[in-house]
Order: structure tokens, then C-alpha cells, then sequence
């Protein structure tokens, strides 16, 4: 053990060797400089940083026991080793419940070594369940780029079947691929040799078959089916 965790354990000691509450504590290291017992709560959340109401909350449910000075809750060498090992386990996700069922188990512990290795167990069965949390959402990214995969694939495919599905002749597809570069129906006249009423006939034509309301729309249609390139 750290030399102020042994300073602290010895503090607090039964003529017995007993830890004063008669539960022993794994080895966790302390924070340093830790002021003279007993502890203000001001001081007590700080020194882990922590709120006050964080300290409230592990009082609540039986991790930790201030008592008062006054009107000033404090705490004991006990609870500051308590604290040390409730912080240890949040930091690897540990919940409240599973700190409460530990703080129980080194109850039964007789010894310091002995509660060593209840806390070795309980850090083991912690990493199977990250491991096994690890695995599932592995799992499931390889799910999702799956999916993702064959929503790609089906949407060309989806493609490729409604462009097969509209037949343009020789015209209508140089027609499009002049409206997709923005000419006028004027202009696309005369680079098709045709005249106007031809081409606006070959327009209808186009947007007729692309299912759309005017020449704007059928250009976007023909862009997103792959008929014309963007």
C-alpha cells in the first residue's frame, strides 16, 4: 500500500488491527497532502474532485458516513480510503449498485490481502463485461456497414433498373444531354438541326418518359438515374 494509504489505515485502526469500522480495504493508492482528520466536505470534494451533492448521493446509498461539527459535515481517515476506492471503481464504469454489492462482499474480508482479492475479482468480472460490451458493439458496427453496404448496392441497382427501364431514342438522348448542359430550347434547336416545335416536342417527349413535370425536373431525374452525367 501507498505510505499515505498505510498512514491512514494505521490511523484508524482497532488495538485489534482491524480496520476502525472492522471492514479492510483493498490496496488503493490515496491522494496526497490530505489535511489533518477530520475532513470538511469542502475539502473532502475537492481533494476528489467532486460536488458536494456527489458526496450526498455516496452517503444516501451507504458508501460513505460524515458526521457533524456544528453545522459542518466532515469526515473521517475511513471514509477518505472509502472514497479512494469508490472513485477507482466510477473510473472504469463500475455502477453505484455493483460499488454497494462490493463494499458488502470486504465486509467478510479478514484481512487486508483478502480484500485484495475480492477486489481482484470484481475488477476481472468488470473487464468481461467491457470485453463482452466490446464484442457486441463490434458486432453491431459490422452490422451497419453491412447494411450500409447493401443500401449502396441496392440503390444502383434501383438505378440501373429504372434507367434500363426508359428507352430513348438517338434524339431525345442528345436532346436531354443538351438540357443538362443548360441550353436554351432555341439553342438546342439549332445544334439538333431541328425547329422549335420539333423540339419542344422532343422535350414533352422526354419529360413524359422521366415521369416528370417540366425539363428542370427531368435533367435532375436523368442526373440522379445515371441517364446523363452531373
Amino acid at each position: 500500500m501507498a505510505d499515505g494509504s498505510k498512514y491512514l489505515q494505521g490511523e484508524s485502526q482497532r488495538r485489534d488491527g482491524a480496520p476502525a469500522d472492522g471492514t479492510y480495504l483493498p490496496d488503493i493508492p490515496l491522494p496526497r497532502d490530505i489535511p489533518p482528520d477530520p475532513v470538511p466536505i469542502a475539502d473532502m470534494a475537492e481533494i476528489f474532485g467532486v460536488t458536494h451533492r456527489t458526496l450526498h448521493f455516496y452517503e444516501e446509498k451507504g458508501l460513505l458516513s460524515a458526521r457533524r461539527i456544528g453545522l459542518m459535515r466532515v469526515y473521517g481517515r475511513g471514509d477518505i480510503a472509502r472514497m479512494a476506492l469508490i472513485n477507482a471503481c466510477r473510473e472504469i464504469g463500475m455502477p453505484v449498485a455493483g460499488i454497494q454489492e462490493l463494499m458488502e462482499t470486504l465486509k467478510s474480508a479478514r484481512s487486508e490481502l483478502e480484500a485484495n482479492g475480492i477486489f481482484e475479482e470484481a475488477l476481472t468480472a468488470r473487464k468481461r463485461e467491457l470485453t463482452a460490451s466490446l464484442s457486441t458493439i463490434h458486432r453491431q458496427l459490422q452490422q451497419l456497414a453491412s447494411l450500409l453496404s447493401h443500401e449502396a448496392i441496392d440503390g444502383r441497382s434501383e438505378r440501373l433498373n429504372r434507367h434500363a427501364s426508359i428507352a430513348l431514342d438517338e434524339n431525345e438522348r442528345h436532346c436531354l444531354e443538351l438540357m443538362a448542359e443548360g441550353y436554351a430550347p432555341l439553342r438546342v434547336a439549332r445544334a439538333l438541326s431541328l425547329t422549335s416545335s420539333e423540339v419542344a416536342a422532343l422535350e414533352t417527349t422526354i419529360i413524359r418518359k422521366l415521369e416528370a413535370n417540366n425539363r428542370f425536373q427531368a435533367v435532375a431525374k436523368a442526373v440522379l438515374l445515371g441517364i446523363v452525367a452531373s
